[in-house]
């Protein structure tokens, strides 16, 4: 079963174009959290107006958001048309400015929104971004993102953009930000590594390009077996000290900060699909 803007917590945000039937009818089915129909760039110029109506369609039948074409153009416009009031959300490519998000919001009927950073000019202006009422979270573009700050691959430059968001969200009381997708399909050890190292930076989930990625993006964005045992020994310590500072008896400290931290994974692990 597919999710996308709930009391759930989703790991997983797969892409399919919305001019291509076999991947709009498949995408429902391999498993992820959540399905993001695209009509921007995975759509040729000559099929938009095909994808649109494709995708009208899809969305009357299954739970996805829809990623528009950028705000403020013609295309955005005719995309938001078609798809509300169907679509489970709206994604935003290309944000740069708050008045970005209240341009597709006028034209959204009241449908959460998502805005994805993917220029120097939207990593300035994220926090004003964050702040628009109906945003329902933060994305990145990455791959938009590299070139347009002329940045090379790997973790470093990156680091600076997805601590920030990750600020951001959290300073405007949004959930953990998503991250962007891994173009390398056949790399698991490196979408991973990747979708490890994002999680412990603060993000929630991550987008997909292929099913196969789903898998591992589960396994990355949930507690694991060690971590729920260690939350569960945290709070019953807790707890047992009248919830004030103890100590566990391995030594670690635990006070009121740690104990937040563990209860925040037990909810996490309770509120996300299995």
């Amino acid at each position: 079963m597919t999710t996308v803007i709930s009391s759930r917590i989703n790991r997983s945000y797969l892409f399919a174009p919305g001019h291509d039937a076999k991947l709009l009818h498949r995408v429902f089915t391999v498993g992820a959290d959540a399905v993001i129909l695209d009509l921007e760039d995975g759509v040729p110029e000559d099929a938009k107006d095909r994808a649109r109506e494709m995708v009208a369609a899809a969305v009357k039948e299954h739970a996805a958001l829809v990623r528009v074409n950028p705000p403020r153009t013609d295309e955005c416009a005719a995309d938001l048309g078609a798809v509300v009031p169907h679509a489970a959300a709206i994604r935003i490519p290309k944000c740069e400015s708050a008045d970005d998000v209240l341009w597709v919001a006028a034209r959204a009927g009241g449908l959460p929104l998502v805005p994805a950073i993917e220029t120097a000019r939207g990593v300035l202006a994220a926090q004003e971004i964050s702040r628009v009422p109906g945003v329902a979270h933060l994305s990145i573009g990455g791959l938009d993102l590299l070139r347009d700050l002329y940045a090379g691959d790997g973790a470093l430059p990156m680091l600076y953009v997805r601590s920030h968001i990750v600020v951001v969200s959290r300073a405007a009381g949004l959930p953990p930000p998503v991250d962007s997708v891994y173009p390398l399909i056949d790399d698991d050890a490196g979408l991973r590594a990747e979708a490890e190292f994002v999680r412990s930076l603060g993000f929630g989930a991550k987008s997909a390009i292929h099913p196969r990625q789903i898998p591992i993006l589960h396994e990355a964005f949930a507690p694991s077996a060690r971590d729920l045992e260690w939350a569960r020994r945290v709070l019953v310590a807790f707890e047992a000290a009248g919830r004030g500072a103890t100590r566990l008896p391995d030594g670690e400290f635990v006070d009121m900060p740690v104990a937040r931290r563990a209860q925040r994974l037990l909810e996490i692990a309770g509120r996300q699909w299995r």
